[in-house]
């Protein structure tokens, strides 16, 4: 007769089978150079030949993007965007055209400080060589800088700059974009759980077979390894922008790739803010509001939004939660007065 205690191991033994199929295992795959940045794709499973062929999948859809919308590619959507828009409303794919309606969103829901016409000013700085416009070419370009000069028309599926001079970049958007796709193209193979990132940019399907991914908030002052804080997750996405990530410092002035499109300077309000929420696009649209607004408004519109939580570390290097996360105080010390008697 099997003992109670054998049973058990038996059951034990039983569900791990059931739960991690034979020779299933992590297959990771790291890859520079899409979009500008390093694309990371973690999965489970237990066939090499379908994960290799899904995270190819998975990389196929972010080049994809990246021939659709960077500025840095002539051939692009989103640059003949640019080159014709003001002529009069101009007809652009499905995706490009969702894509403009959900950054619209975000400059509302920002009050402006996310807005892709700072592309307007942007594209006059050039990080890699430390060039940066003149404070006059600033002046000039800046009233093509407003998310409302771009009308987008759902019914005939067209875009329309209102003025001459306007020009759009994706860039704060369309890497968590791209994760998002890339999640799905995984989801669609019957992938459970899975890591996509881009960048700054990722997310996360199931778990770690009952434990959460561990993913790490850099410190911004230190080099890559160096992390402020690491945060559990389980199913969400998480997006952290940062002075550190295009940059270059001149006379004491960090000059950067977050432009204000209230100045056309280089956002300096915050060292860097991490947004957690249920999709990529999502989170990566609202990580550079802190930048703009500064950490109290930002938080103020982050804790109104029951989906995102927020970790911003400030100019003096103090960290900030919102509310959903912000660690527990310590209880306060007992005066000697409450302190119970301490038996002899």
């Amino acid at each position: 007769m099997t003992s109670p205690s054998y049973r058990c191991t038996w059951t034990a033994l039983l569900v791990c089978c059931v739960m991690r199929p034979a020779h299933a295992e992590w297959v990771k795959r790291v890859t520079d150079g899409i979009m500008g940045t390093r694309i990371t794709v973690e999965l489970w499973s237990d066939d090499q030949a379908k994960a290799d062929s899904a995270i190819d999948a998975v990389l196929d859809e972010m080049r994809h993007i990246d021939e659709s919308m960077s500025t840095y590619k002539p051939t692009s959507e989103v640059s003949h965007v640019n080159d014709q828009a003001a002529g009069g409303p101009m007809h652009i794919s499905k995706e490009l055209f969702d894509l403009l309606v959900t950054a619209k969103h975000y400059s509302e829901l920002t009050d402006g400080a996310f807005d892709i016409t700072y592309a307007s000013v942007g594209y006059m700085y050039d990080f890699r060589q430390h060039v940066r416009p003149s404070e006059a070419q600033i002046g000039a370009a800046l009233p093509a800088v407003n998310y409302r000069h771009v009308l987008l028309d759902p019914k005939h599926q067209t875009v329309r700059f209102t003025q001459k001079g306007v020009r759009i970049d994706l860039g704060g958007i369309a890497k968590g974009y791209s994760v998002d796709c890339g999640i799905d193209v995984l989801k669609a193979r019957g992938f459970t759980r899975a890591y996509v990132s881009a960048g700054g940019d990722s997310r996360i399907i199931g778990d770690r077979f009952g434990k959460p991914w561990m993913v790490g908030i850099r410190d911004p002052r230190k080099g890559e390894g160096e992390v402020i804080t690491r945060i559990p997750l389980v199913d969400a996405a998480m997006s952290t922008s940062g002075d550190y990530e295009r940059f270059f410092d001149e006379n004491g002035v960090r000059y950067h790739h977050i432009i204000d499109p209230h100045t056309g300077h280089s956002a300096s309000k915050v060292r860097s803010a991490t947004i957690i929420g249920p999709n990529a696009t999502r989170t990566d649209g609202l990580s550079k509001t802190a930048f703009v607004l500064g950490p109290e408004k930002a938080m103020d519109i982050y804790n109104r939004l029951d989906d995102i939580d927020a970790i911003i570390v400030t100019l003096d290097g103090n960290v900030i939660y919102s509310k959903g996360i912000e660690p527990a105080r310590p209880a306060p010390a007992k005066s000697a007065a409450q302190a119970p008697a301490v038996p002899p």
